[in-house]
C-alpha cells in the first residue's frame, strides 16, 4: 500500500511517501529544509513513480517564494505568504502585540496500517508559536480515495486563535488552465451541474447556512482545460455544516489548487491551552476516465461507508394527506400501498402534538391523541400488521415559537439577547452545540424509537441558522453532536434505516452521507425536474443513497405531463418510494404501479451496487442511465422532449451504446410481463426482448424508445 524513501542526508533532504489506492498513486514529499510537505505525483497507478514527480519544482521563483510555487499540501500563513492558505494562526499577547503567523519544521513520520488501509501522520511544529500540525492521510486498497485532515494543537498556556484552519489543498496540473465543474442550485432546483473555465484567479464555492446548503454542493471536479475528457481530479469535504472550497488556478505555472475546509460563523476558533482541533476530512481522487470515471469512483467509495442494510420501498404520505393525519385516513393509504409491493409505510410531517399548520408543534413530539383516538402504539401495529415496516418524519433541530419545548427552554434556541429573532418556516433552530440540549435530542428520538414499533426514520431539517452569535466553535459543536447522535442511532437501534433531508438536498455531503442509509436529494418531485436534480446528484453521490418517490406533482420549472411509467423510471434510479395520492389512483394505475415495483425489486441490487453510465443529459431529446453489476446490465431511459415527430417526416430513433457490457458475451433481455416501458399517460409499449450481442451492444446500441408514444423505457439484459 504504501512505501517511504528517504535521501541520504536525511527526511529534510527527500523523503517521500507514496499513498497506494485500488488504481492510482499519491506521492508526497518533504521540501529540502523539511519546512512543508508537497505532492510530487498523482495519477495512475506506477510502480516507480516518476522522480522528480509533475508537480515538483525547483526553479527560479521571481517576486515570490519557494513555497508559495510549490504544489504545497498544508501552507500556513509564515511558510507561505502569497498563495492559497490553509492556516492563519495568532497567539494574542495581552496589552501587546501577538505573535501572527506560523514557521513549522518536521518533527516525525508515521505509517500505520489501520481497518484494512495505510494512515499515513506527518508532524510539524512551531516551537515559537508553542503550535503543532499533524497532516493525517488515509487509503484503503477497495477505492481510490485519498482522506486528508489536519490537526492543529495548542501546546502554550495562551489561547490560540486559528483565523482559518482549512481541511487540505490538492493541487493538480492544468496546463493552459482548468476546467471545474460544480453542482449549484436553490431549494427545489439542487444538483445542477455547472462548468468554470479559470486560467487564472479564484473560484469560490461556499455556504454559511451552518449546514451543508442547497445552493452548492461541496464537491468540485478539475480537468486540464487543454484535456477536458482525460486526466480528472475530484475533490469533496466531508462536513455538514458551513463550509469553504476554493480553486486557484494558474496558468503560466500550470497548476490548480483545490482548498477545503470549515467556514466557521465566527471570527476565529479559538483553541485552549492543550486543546488540539481535527478538522473535517477533504476526500480527493484521481480518474482517467472523465467525470463519468470521477461519478464512478465516488459511488465506490461511498459504497464502502454503507451499513449491511437495503433500504426499503416506502410509501410517504404527505402528498396525499398533507398535515391532515388521521388514522383512519393513514391506515387505508397503508393497505394500498401493501397491495401493490411497498415495503415500509412513512408518516411524514403532521402525527404529533400542536401540528395542524407549520406554525406549531416543532419541539412536542409526542403522538397527537386526536390523530390516533386508538392510541400510536395500535395504529402502528395495524401497519406492522400489513407486512409492512413502519417509519416516522421528525424534525429534531426544528422549534416552534408556541411549543412546550421554547416556552421552558428559550435559551435552547439560536437567539443573540436583545435583538430580534427571526423565523423561517415559522421556526427556530435548537442549538444542538448545547450538550443539554443534544442529551435532549437523544431521549426524544431514543424514546420513540423504544416505545414504538419503527424501522425507519426520516430526519429533515427545514431551515437555516440565524441569530448563532459568538461562543466556542458553535457551528463545529452543533456539527459535531448532530454526527454523534446519528452514529448512535447506528449503534442502539441498527435495524432503523435513516433518510437524512435538510428542505430536500441541504444536508448531502460525504460526513451524512456516512451516517444515513439514504437521502433526500430536492422536495422536488415533478418527473423532468427530479431527472435534472438526479443527474446532477449522480455526479458526486450514489445511487443506493438517491432517496426518489413518483408522486402525482408536475414540478415546478417544467410541468409537461409525464407518464406513470416515466415517474417510476424516474424514481428507481435510486432508492424507490412512491408519495402519490394512491387512494385515488384507479385499478389500472395500481395494477400498473404492482408491476413497475415488483421489477424494481427484482432489479435493486443491480441498481444499489451496479457501475452508473450516464447516456447524455436531461436537456437531450433522449435521456439514459445504466448500471451495470456483474451479469445483469439495467439501462433506464427517458425521452424528455416531444415524440420524433409525424410518419411524414425523416427522423431515425436514437441509440444507446452500452458500456457495461462484456463484448465478448451475448445477453438476452428479460421479459417481466409487461412493465418495461409506458407510453404518456401510461399505457405499455412494445417490447422487443430477444438476444443481443455484448459486441452489438457497445458498438451500435439499442433502441430504447422505438414506440413514438412512449416516454420511458426499463430494459434488463442479463449475460447468457
Amino acid at each position: 500500500m504504501t512505501d517511504t524513501t528517504t535521501g541520504p542526508a536525511g527526511p529534510a533532504a527527500g523523503t517521500r511517501w507514496t499513498l497506494r489506492t485500488a488504481t492510482t498513486v499519491y506521492q508526497v514529499r518533504l521540501a529540502p529544509g523539511g519546512g512543508w510537505a508537497e505532492l510530487a505525483y498523482w495519477g495512475p497507478a506506477l510502480d516507480d513513480p516518476p522522480v522528480p514527480g509533475p508537480l515538483e519544482y525547483a526553479g527560479p521563483t521571481p517576486y515570490s517564494t519557494p513555497a508559495d510555487a510549490a504544489a504545497c499540501e498544508y501552507a500556513p500563513l509564515g511558510v507561505r505568504h502569497f498563495a492559497q492558505l490553509d492556516l492563519v494562526a495568532e497567539r494574542p499577547a495581552p496589552g501587546g502585540e501577538g505573535l501572527r503567523g506560523t514557521v513549522w519544521q518536521h518533527t516525525g513520520d508515521e505509517l500505520t496500517d489501520k481497518d484494512g488501509g495505510t494512515e499515513l501522520r506527518v508532524h510539524f511544529a512551531d516551537d515559537l508559536q508553542r503550535l503543532t500540525a499533524t497532516l493525517c492521510y488515509r487509503v484503503h486498497p477497495g477505492h481510490d480515495v485519498v482522506e486528508r485532515w489536519a490537526e492543529i494543537g495548542n501546546q502554550g498556556d495562551t489561547p490560540l486563535r486559528l483565523e482559518r484552519v482549512r481541511s487540505a489543498g490538492f493541487t493538480v496540473p492544468t496546463p493552459g488552465g482548468a476546467l471545474v465543474h460544480h453542482l449549484h442550485g436553490r431549494w427545489a432546483q439542487e444538483f445542477q451541474a455547472g462548468r468554470v473555465e479559470l486560467r487564472h484567479g479564484r473560484f469560490t464555492l461556499e455556504s454559511r447556512l451552518g449546514l451543508t446548503g442547497l445552493s452548492h454542493s461541496p464537491w468540485v471536479a478539475v480537468q486540464p482545460l487543454a484535456e477536458p475528457d482525460g486526466p480528472t481530479w475530484s475533490a469533496a469535504l466531508a462536513w455538514s455544516g458551513s463550509w469553504t472550497i476554493d480553486v486557484d488556478a494558474d496558468a503560466a505555472a500550470g497548476t490548480t489548487r483545490v482548498g477545503l475546509g470549515r467556514l466557521p460563523n465566527e471570527a476565529a476558533i479559538v483553541l485552549a491551552p492543550g486543546e488540539t482541533l481535527a478538522t473535517p476530512p477533504a476526500c480527493g481522487l484521481y480518474s482517467g476516465d472523465g467525470l463519468q470515471g470521477v461519478a464512478r469512483a465516488w459511488h465506490a467509495y461511498q459504497r464502502t461507508l454503507r451499513r449491511p442494510v437495503t433500504p426499503p420501498v416506502v410509501y410517504n404520505s404527505w402528498f396525499a394527506t398533507g398535515f391532515d393525519v388521521r388514522a383512519d385516513r393513514q391506515l387505508e393509504l397503508a393497505r394500498t400501498a401493501a397491495a401493490i409491493g411497498v415495503e415500509t409505510f412513512v408518516v411524514d410531517d403532521g402525527w404529533f402534538t400542536g401540528r395542524d399548520d407549520d406554525r406549531g408543534g416543532l419541539g412536542d413530539w409526542e403522538p397527537d391523541p386526536a390523530k390516533f383516538p386508538g392510541g400510536f402504539a395500535e395504529f402502528v401495529a395495524g401497519v406492522r400488521a400489513l407486512g409492512l415496516g413502519f417509519g416516522l418524519w421528525i424534525e429534531p433541530e426544528g422549534v416552534s415559537p408556541r411549543s412546550r419545548l421554547f416556552a421552558e427552554h428559550p435559551d435552547w434556541v439560536y437567539r443573540i439577547p436583545g435583538r430580534p429573532m427571526t423565523t423561517i418556516r415559522n421556526q427556530y433552530v435548537l442549538d444542538l452545540g448545547r450538550d443539554d440540549a443534544a442529551a435532549w435530542v437523544w431521549e426524544t428520538v431514543d424514546g420513540l424509537l423504544r416505545r414504538y414499533d419503527i424501522t425507519y426514520l426520516k430526519w429533515d431539517m427545514n431551515r437555516p441558522m440565524t441569530e448563532r452569535g459568538p461562543g466556542p466553535d458553535r457551528d463545529g459543536r452543533h456539527v459535531a453532536n448532530f454526527h454523534r447522535i446519528l452514529e448512535r442511532l447506528r449503534r442502539d437501534h441498527p435495524h432503523v434505516v435513516v433518510e437524512g433531508c435538510a428542505a430536500g438536498g441541504g444536508r448531502v455531503d460525504l460526513a451524512t452521507a456516512a451516517r444515513c442509509d439514504v437521502l433526500w436529494p430536492s422536495d422536488n418531485t415533478g418527473p423532468l425536474d427530479r431527472l435534472a436534480v438526479q443527474d446532477g446528484f449522480l455526479h458526486g453521490y450514489a445511487p443506493h443513497l438517491m432517496s426518489s418517490w413518483v408522486t402525482d406533482d408536475p414540478g415546478l420549472f417544467d410541468t409537461a405531463p409525464r407518464s406513470l411509467a416515466f415517474r417510476f423510471a424516474v424514481a428507481m434510479s435510486g432508492a424507490l418510494g412512491i408519495g402519490a395520492d394512491i387512494g385515488a389512483w384507479g385499478e389500472a394505475e395500481r395494477a400498473e404501479a404492482a408491476r413497475w415495483v415488483a421489477l424494481y425489486r427484482s432489479i435493486r441490487h443491480v441498481i444499489r451496487d451496479g457501475e452508473v453510465h450516464r447516456h447524455g443529459d436531461p436537456s437531450l431529446p433522449v435521456y439514459a442511465v445504466e448500471y451495470a453489476l456483474e451479469d445483469t446490465v439495467v439501462l433506464l431511459a427517458w425521452r424528455t422532449g416531444p415524440a420524433r415527430g409525424s410518419g411524414t417526416h425523416t427522423g431515425r430513433p436514437v441509440r444507446v451504446r452500452l458500456r457495461g457490457v462484456d463484448p465478448a458475451a451475448a445477453y438476452r433481455r428479460r421479459d417481466d410481463g409487461g412493465a418495461h416501458s409506458g407510453g404518456h399517460g401510461g399505457g405499455q409499449g412494445r417490447r422487443d426482448g430477444g438476444r443481443h450481442g455484448g459486441a452489438a451492444l457497445a458498438a451500435a446500441g439499442l433502441v430504447p424508445l422505438p414506440d413514438d408514444a412512449a416516454d420511458a423505457a426499463v430494459i434488463v439484459l442479463d449475460r447468457e
